[in-house]
């Protein structure tokens, strides 16, 4: 059965638009007039390195010609970047929504909504955090006949369908009493943890109570690593659909629908359905991807909502209401016609008082998001973003709008298997022209360029109340990994780079947003040269930038002082510390040499067929005595890894540098007024570095616990750096 769009959605309220698009224009304008200031001093940098060293030096030996023009190549690199990164702040604009307009317009009689939840791992992505992001997506404010919530498990774990089963018990009890008292944030988990100190009724009591019950079977499931017999019998359908020779790459597609939402009798519940398509092992799955096309393609034949959000199984719902702010954007009938998605920003719940590691990326989602938003719209970063159905499968912009398919008859689920098989892409487009891209790590941003490539903008929301809120790396290993897979993405060596994969599809300002992502792992490499240059030159006592009293000292004084000032204040703005901010420029530095690196590595190697792609899965879970560590803010490594390594090496080298410079220094007192005049620059540089990696020092040479440096990266650490500055020292 076919229906055609209702007419509603195309009637034009101009005097009530659902959202409106501002600008700051006086903040913009003093940004602007600092950034051409900034321009200029890295302008005249350029020309001093390019004319002084000839003018004053003609006799240079090989080693200061090298240092010459490595440092030149470098900050020409450093500068050109810098212009990239403008791109996303020169035109920046905020959105605002009106639900209440939304829902005088349009009451209940809202389009279908499809929640894709994917999980992979029920080792590091624990079911009981799963279930309650399923938990607080279900009970979102919208008609719950209207709604849908789709797992993906590409784990195909019992745990997880026995932890969703339970779940949908729950549901029928949790939904009604988050309606009825309005309760926020909608996650069990989060909600009662609030509630610590007691209940305020009879009704939260029991809820409390049934939450309780029904966490403690899931996590004794998970510990015994057994399903209970009687749960087998309970959900008998569905554990049948398991192989006894079944593993997690080898078993064919499970698919069960544990609470049918539309039904009349049972509308206080959204539709719930576990997914686990077939996996076999001569067959490629194409990761997140594959998993969310799947789920594109059954939810079509179950709900077929008309606009889909996709989460990552650790970020629940936090705002009952981001459904209808994303509405007011999608259904808003002057601009929100060209909108294909909506991005909201992505938070976390568990981050320390000074954000030890960097993960809340305030500068990102607060300025930076809202630039790109104004030059044509935010990337797709995967989670927490609402997309219309129909051009995530393909539609161009101002194609006509197909006439969109009922949902059918669920008796036979067989035939809806067949969709999540692993030969149903072959000689399909699924992968390329629809559904979320294939042959990249970052599927989702190549997803997001290919859309916007199609003629459609996108929107960012970045309400007060965080959209969804989820669980961020709590040791330093976590993180630099999930960076690292963030920058191989070899998005700069593929077909989809945005500079030419772009051109003329989108404008110049979102190609150098995407830029600012694709140079990540590129970056890496002018950072380490300049960083280790920096400090051999400084043991070396070669100086690499003009006296502090020349007159071409005062572009590099201005640039380094104005830009961190800057940085500073915008960090700031955004809600941050000072502490806070310290921890983001440590960070950016570990990222630029280590994650990046490895990343530039890897997509190398892919490109050149020596490695395939592997997505690694963040964990969410930590030990007690780790997440002690980690509420205290002391920086976790723990174990042996070749970015520690490298980290290590390269902490010790600045330290070693920094420490001869400061001996001869003192010992040569009587020049050393002339000595700090010529190298103060490299001096201070290379001071900020040891300081940044104060922490990296304390886990090496003076940390007891766990969480300590292991000795061997210690000692080899030691080793090489040691190597290194002894072999530039008989230079």
């Amino acid at each position: 059965m076919m229906r055609k769009e209702d007419n509603r959605f195309r009637t034009v309220h101009k005097d009530e638009p659902l959202f409106v698009t501002r600008r700051r224009t006086g903040r913009v304008i003093a940004y602007r007039v600092f950034s051409v200031s900034v321009f200029f001093c890295i302008c005249w940098i350029w020309l001093y390195r390019v004319t002084v060293p000839v003018e004053i030096d003609e006799n240079r030996t090989g080693f200061v010609r090298f240092i010459w023009l490595v440092t030149l190549v470098t900050e020409i690199w450093f500068g050109l970047y810098w212009i990239v990164l403008q791109s996303p702040r020169w035109n920046p604009v905020w959105r605002f929504t009106f639900t209440d307009r939304l829902s005088r317009r349009y009451g209940n009689d809202l389009p279908r909504l499809d929640v894709f939840v994917c999980t992979a791992d029920p080792v590091i992505e624990p079911p009981l955090m799963v279930v309650n992001t399923v938990l607080s997506v279900a009970a979102l404010d919208y008609p719950p006949e209207k709604l849908a919530v789709y797992l993906s498990d590409d784990g195909g774990s019992e745990l997880t369908f026995y932890a969703l089963a339970e779940a949908a018990e729950f549901a029928k009890v949790w939904v009604p009493y988050c309606k009825r008292f309005n309760v926020e944030p909608r996650s069990p988990a989060a909600y009662l943890s609030c509630k610590a100190s007691g209940f305020d009724s009879a009704a939260a009591e029991e809820v409390g109570r049934l939450y309780k019950e029904m966490a403690a079977r899931i996590e004794t499931a998970a510990r015994l690593g057994r399903i209970p017999d009687e749960a087998r019998l309970k959900y008998g359908e569905g554990f049948s659909q398991w192989d006894s020779d079944a593993t997690r790459r080898n078993h064919g597609t499970i698919l069960q629908i544990l609470l049918d939402g539309r039904k009349e009798n049972t509308v206080t519940v959204p539709t719930l359905v576990y997914l686990s398509r077939e996996k076999r092992p001569e067959h490629h799955h194409h990761f997140k991807a594959g998993a969310m096309n799947a789920l594109i393609r059954v939810s079509s034949k179950i709900t077929c909502g008309r606009i889909i959000l996709n989460l990552d199984c650790d970020m629940y719902s936090n705002n009952s209401k981001s459904a209808r702010e994303a509405l007011c954007i999608l259904l808003d009938e002057i601009e929100g016609k060209e909108i294909a998605f909506v991005q909201f920003p992505q938070c976390y719940e568990n981050l320390t008082k000074n954000d030890l590691y960097g993960s809340m990326m305030r500068v990102t989602y607060d300025v930076e998001f809202n630039g790109l938003d104004g030059n044509g719209g935010p990337i797709y970063i995967g989670t927490g973003c609402f997309h219309r159905r129909d051009v995530i499968c393909g539609r161009k912009y101002k194609e006509v709008e197909k006439e969109e398919e009922e949902s059918e008859d669920i008796s036979d689920t067989e035939m809806i298997k067949a969709l999540a098989s692993c030969t149903y892409e072959e000689n399909s487009q699924w992968g390329k022209e629809m559904g979320v891209k294939y042959g990249c790590p970052v599927e989702d941003v190549i997803t997001g360029l290919e859309i916007q490539c199609r003629g459609w903008k996108s929107a960012y929301l970045n309400p007060k109340n965080k959209a969804f809120v989820g669980v961020a790396p709590t040791n330093l290993h976590q993180k630099l990994v999930q960076q690292m897979r963030w920058s191989e993405g070899d998005f700069l060596l593929s077909e989809y780079c945005p500079v030419w994969y772009g051109q003329g599809k989108i404008g110049l300002g979102l190609i150098l947003g995407y830029c600012c992502n694709c140079l990540w792992a590129p970056s890496s490499v002018p950072v380490i040269l300049y960083s280790v240059l920096t400090s051999l030159c400084l043991l070396k006592d070669i100086p690499m930038f003009p006296t502090v009293w020349c007159w071409w000292f005062i572009p590099f004084g201005y640039v380094t002082v104005a830009a961190s000032a800057y940085s500073l204040v915008e960090f700031l703005w955004c809600g941050g510390t000072s502490r806070g901010w310290w921890n983001e420029q440590r960070m950016w530095l570990y990222r630029s040499t280590s994650s990046f690196l490895f990343g530039l590595i890897d997509a190398i190697k892919k490109k050149l067929g020596v490695s395939e792609s592997v997505f690694m899965i963040t964990s969410k879970v930590a030990e007690e005595e780790a997440a002690k560590r980690y509420e205290k803010e002391v920086m976790e490594f723990g174990v042996e890894s070749p970015m520690f390594l490298l980290l290590g090496t390269l902490g010790m080298l600045h330290l070693f540098c920094f420490a001869a410079a400061v001996m001869r220094i003192v010992m040569t007192s009587r020049e050393a007024g002339g000595d700090v005049h010529t190298i103060g620059m490299q001096f201070v540089i290379t001071g900020v570095l040891v300081v940044l990696n104060w922490p990296l020092y304390e886990g090496m040479l003076l940390r007891r616990d766990k969480g300590k440096m292991p000795v061997t990266v210690t000692i080899k650490s030691f080793v090489l750096a040691l190597s290194a500055c002894t072999c530039v020292a008989f230079l």
